[in-house]
């Protein structure tokens, strides 16, 4: 069982930035390929961003140039620093977590944090 929390969220003025963090329990972090989804009112769940266990990094194409996202395997956590913020970046942001081992798939996902863009 992997527990994952994410924290930082909140309410922002557009233009402004915020940082997420995403805490991962166990031992095997550092073999997880991390992600951050939103999912906003009324619409899908979507990839925000992602990180391998060799560090490559995606991002989708909406916030491309004003999001990246690092890890750090010393301490289980993975953030998503986010810039230049617009109110269409409004929703909740949850961290997922995934991995294969020994022909099987896992995958956990956060409770998720509020981002409101907003004046």
């Amino acid at each position: 069982q992997v527990q994952l929390v994410e924290s930082g969220g909140g309410l922002v003025q557009p233009g402004g930035s915020l940082r997420l963090s995403c805490a991962a329990s166990g031992t095997m972090f550092s073999i997880y390929t991390m992600g951050w989804y939103r999912q906003a009112p009324g619409k899908q769940r979507e990839l925000v961003a992602g990180i391998t266990s060799g560090g490559s990094t995606n991002f989708a194409d909406s916030v491309k140039g004003r999001f990246t996202i690092t890890r750090d395997n010393a301490k289980n956590t993975v953030d998503l620093q986010m810039n230049s913020l617009k109110p269409e970046d409004t929703a909740v942001y949850y961290c997922r977590a995934r991995w294969r081992l020994f022909g099987v798939n896992n995958e956990y996902w956060g409770q998720g944090t509020q981002v409101t863009v907003s004046s």
